[in-house]
């Protein structure tokens, strides 16, 4: 009995010292999306942290012009290319690998949604973009691209 007590301690203290590691900076760099579509490159301003689109599969459209947030409802906004348009806002790292209060804008609908985020670990991300509250949503995850 005694021996199973100090195995389960010892893998909650691995457990902990692995969120422990966890520094809020370690969401920055480059990230593929979900399809491997395109590439966002995730910064911090501030103490916030947002990501912009630098890579797109198919960086133009059928008549070779660069691809335009076409979907936007906002009719001013369509013409903005997509290339360099920041699709994630104002992340705030919560201390425990996880990150809330965002926003996350998705360009093939045209919608912006409250955006959570959690490092899984290193090389993948998981985005949960919603409309009220996170169980209604839809969570998206990210790998690091090399």
């Amino acid at each position: 009995m005694m021996k199973t007590l100090t195995v389960v301690a010892v893998m909650l203290l691995a457990g902990l010292s692995a969120h422990a590691q966890t520094k809020a900076d370690d969401i920055l760099g480059t990230w593929w999306n979900a399809e491997k579509t395109s590439k966002i490159e995730v910064y911090k301003n501030g103490d916030k942290y947002f990501g912009k689109i630098i890579h797109l599969e198919s960086p133009n459209d059928e008549q070779g012009k660069p691809r335009v947030d076409k979907d936007n409802p906002d009719t001013k906004l369509r013409n903005r290319p997509l290339m360099g348009l920041v699709i994630l806002k104002g992340l705030e790292y919560d201390g425990d690998g996880e990150y809330e209060d965002g926003e996350i804008y998705d360009p093939k609908s045209g919608k912006t949604y409250s955006a959570n985020a959690e490092l899984v670990n290193r090389n993948k991300l998981d985005l949960r973009g919603y409309v009220g509250i996170s169980l209604i949503g839809r969570t998206s995850s990210w790998t690091r691209a090399q």
